[in-house]
């Protein structure tokens, strides 16, 4: 009579710890891919560039990673991932200039960068559900889905090696993967943000972090 509880109580922690197991990402220095994630995705998370991920994983281009592959998010010799060896300094990458930036959709900015309901790391632009959005610089299509958690329907376009833009929220994609953008050209249709309104989530990042976009953006 009394063996029961406790096999139900050793089921129960087998389980939660094979729950644990499975979360996306065990540390602050390393990243499990999963299932339809890109690298663009991964370092969009958090706050990296492609190229210094690719860089600190020896992975070439980057294109190939694969689920439950373990992913470095600092360089080898790091202290805080536990290194023992002095952390070697990478090549850096030369600044590029800013495209010449164009609003991505007609509208008044409702919440500024930094500001909240959102994610803080870009401004939203209020308009009307199913209204156009567009590429606000030419480009490529580095990432399109919804795997990345408070953006809705997102797209990620990278600019030159230094800038990206993301666009979210989005009703629906009107580009894919890999697809060359230019500027102008329409992307994606306007859906509902936080507090279920219509909005558009635009960011600009350099470097991997987030910036103002209104330090871009023409004036309207």
């Amino acid at each position: 009579m009394t063996s029961r509880p406790l096999i139900i109580l050793s089921c129960a922690l087998l389980l939660a710890a094979c729950g644990s197991s499975t979360r996306w990402d065990h540390s602050t220095d390393q990243h499990i891919v999963r299932r339809g994630e890109t690298l663009f995705s991964i370092a969009w998370r958090y706050g990296k560039t492609a190229d210094d991920l690719a860089r600190w994983n020896r992975l070439g281009d980057g294109s190939l990673i694969y689920p439950g592959q373990v992913l470095r998010l600092t360089p080898a010799g790091n202290a805080s991932a536990g290194g023992n060896t002095p952390q070697r300094s990478l090549p850096t990458i030369p600044a590029q200039a800013p495209p010449a930036w164009a609003w991505p959709t007609p509208g008044r900015i409702n919440v500024e960068f930094g500001g909240k309901p959102g994610t803080g790391t870009g401004v939203l632009i209020n308009g009307k559900a199913g209204q156009p959005v567009y590429a606000a610089a030419s480009g490529s299509v580095v990432y399109a889905g919804s795997g990345l958690i408070g953006y809705g329907q997102l797209i990620i376009l990278k600019h030159n090696d230094t800038y990206l833009s993301a666009y979210g929220y989005n009703a629906s994609l009107l580009v894919k993967e890999g697809q060359s953008i230019k500027k102008g050209q329409q992307i994606a249709t306007m859906g509902e943000g936080p507090e279920r309104k219509p909005r558009l989530h635009f960011e600009i990042r350099r470097n991997g972090k987030p910036v103002n976009p209104r330090q871009f953006l023409p004036a309207s």
